[in-house]
C-alpha cells in the first residue's frame, strides 16, 4: 500500500514537472542551424531576470504541444542573443516565427489563445515580392482596377534598416491580409525600373496605392501599429498623388542617368573639373590665335601723293 502511494506521488510530481518544464535553450550557432534545416522554428528571445520573459516562456510552454502538432515547429528559446536586434525593435522579450527562414514578429495580446491563433494562422509568408515584370500586372496601380489596395516597401539588400524591418513587415502583412495586399520591391535589383518610375531614391520607402492614387508613408515611426493604422485609415491625412504610368524605355534611361548623377556626386565634380579645363584651354587657344594674327598682319602700302598720268598710245 505504501509502495503504491509512493509511486502515485512520483507520477504526480513527474507530470507536474513536465507541465512546468521550460523551453529548450539554444545558442546562436544552433539557432542558425535550425533556420537552415527546419521549415518552422518559433523562438523566444529572452534575457535573465525578466518577469515578462518568464511569462511568455510559460505561455509558449503551455501551447508548445499544439504548435508542434499544428505547425510541426521547433519551439526554443535564446537568451541574450545579439540576433534579436534583427527582428525586434524593443529587443527582449520577443517571439519570432521563422517560416522557411522568413521571420514573423509576434505583436499582439499576451495570452495563450492569441499567440497560438496568430502563429498557427500564419504558417506561410504573406508579403509578396514584386519585380519590374510583375508590378503593374499584379497591382494595376495606375488603372486602379480590381486587385485591391497595395502597401509596398521599397528596400535593398545592403540596407540594415530594411533587414531589421522584415519581421515587422511580415507582421503588418499578417494583420492586413484580409483587407489589402502587402508587398515589397528590391530597389537595386529586380525593381530598378519600378523604383525609377516612382522616383524612389532611398530605402526603406513606403507607398500606399488605392484607387489610382498613391500616398507616401512619411511617419517617422516604423512599428507595426503605425503601419497598420496608416493603411487602414490614416492615409487620408497624407497628400494623394496620381500614380504615374510606366515609363517608356527612353524616359527610363533619362531617369536612370539623372538618378546615377544624383547618387554619385563625384561625377558632377569630375565633369565640372573637365569643363573648367576645357574652357580654359579653349580660351588660351583663341587668345594665342588672336596674338598670332595680330603679329602677322601686313603693313598698309604707300599711296603716291601726285595724280596719276594716263599714257596715250601714239598712232
Amino acid at each position: 500500500m505504501l509502495v503504491r502511494k509512493f509511486c502515485l506521488l512520483l507520477t504526480i510530481v513527474a507530470v507536474a514537472f513536465c507541465q512546468t518544464e521550460s523551453l529548450e535553450s539554444v545558442n546562436d550557432e544552433e539557432l542558425l542551424g535550425l533556420f537552415r534545416n527546419e521549415k518552422y522554428v518559433i523562438v523566444l528571445f529572452t534575457k535573465k531576470d525578466c518577469a515578462e520573459c518568464d511569462k511568455l516562456e510559460n505561455i509558449l510552454t503551455n501551447i508548445r504541444e499544439d504548435l508542434v502538432e499544428t505547425c510541426g515547429a521547433w519551439v526554443v528559446k535564446s537568451t541574450s542573443s545579439p540576433l534579436v536586434k534583427l527582428y525586434s525593435p524593443s529587443k527582449e522579450p520577443a517571439i519570432v516565427f521563422f517560416r522557411h527562414g522568413v521571420p514573423l514578429l509576434y505583436d499582439g495580446e499576451i495570452s495563450d489563445d492569441a499567440i497560438s491563433h496568430f502563429l498557427t494562422d500564419n504558417k506561410e509568408p504573406v508579403v509578396k515580392e514584386l519585380t519590374d515584370e510583375t508590378f503593374e500586372h499584379l497591382t494595376q496601380a495606375s488603372s486602379g482596377a480590381t486587385t485591391g489596395d497595395w502597401f509596398i516597401m521599397f528596400y535593398s539588400n545592403d540596407c540594415i534598416d530594411c533587414q531589421r524591418l522584415q519581421a515587422r513587415w511580415e507582421t503588418v502583412g499578417a494583420k492586413l491580409k484580409t483587407r489589402l495586399n502587402v508587398a515589397r520591391v528590391n530597389r537595386k535589383t529586380t525593381g530598378r525600373v519600378t523604383s525609377r518610375r516612382f522616383h524612389i531614391i532611398e530605402e526603406p520607402t513606403f507607398l500606399f496605392f488605392r484607387l489610382g492614387k498613391m500616398y507616401h508613408y512619411n511617419i517617422p515611426r516604423y512599428d507595426v501599429a503605425s503601419f497598420v493604422s496608416f493603411a487602414s485609415d490614416w492615409y487620408k491625412n497624407a497628400r494623394s498623388e496620381k500614380v504615374p504610368v510606366p515609363k517608356s524605355p527612353f524616359d527610363d534611361l533619362t531617369q536612370q542617368i539623372a538618378d546615377y548623377l544624383r547618387e554619385n556626386a563625384w561625377v558632377w565634380k569630375l565633369v565640372s573639373i573637365f569643363t573648367c579645363i576645357a574652357l580654359t584651354l579653349t580660351f588660351l587657344k583663341r587668345l594665342r590665335a588672336a596674338e598670332s594674327t595680330k603679329s602677322k598682319k601686313p603693313e598698309p602700302s604707300k599711296v603716291p601723293s601726285g595724280p596719276t598720268e594716263k599714257v596715250k598710245k601714239s598712232k
